[in-house]
């Protein structure tokens, strides 16, 4: 199966949203596997958290994009989390990724 493809875009117990720069990034910024709720790379794919706290692994669920779910659930934590704030725009999937706002930046 292929690797996910940066940024990563994942989802807390919560459904409070994280972008990070890639997979690397999130493996070693996430701490608890078990807050974890889902989560998709930059081309919409869904991932599959796995390991222990601290040690945590993400790897792809299936190469089929599931972009109506990403776009939900990102719009969901905008209307949730960020108040006067609205998610990207773009009907391009690329550029609503690119468009959201990376962790740390």
């Amino acid at each position: 199966m292929n690797m996910p493809i940066g940024p990563v875009i994942l989802f807390d117990d919560d459904y409070s949203m994280y972008v990070l720069e890639d997979r690397a990034s999130a493996e070693a910024w996430w701490e608890m596997p078990d807050d974890y709720s889902c989560g998709f790379d930059a081309l919409a794919r869904p991932l599959r958290m796995t390991g222990e706290p601290h040690q945590v692994s993400l790897e792809l669920n299936g190469d089929e994009p599931a972009e109506a779910e990403l776009r939900r659930l990102v719009a969901n934590h905008y209307q949730r989390f960020s108040h006067g704030q609205v998610p990207p725009r773009s009907c391009d999937l690329s550029e609503f990724v690119a468009g959201l706002p990376v962790e740390g930046s």
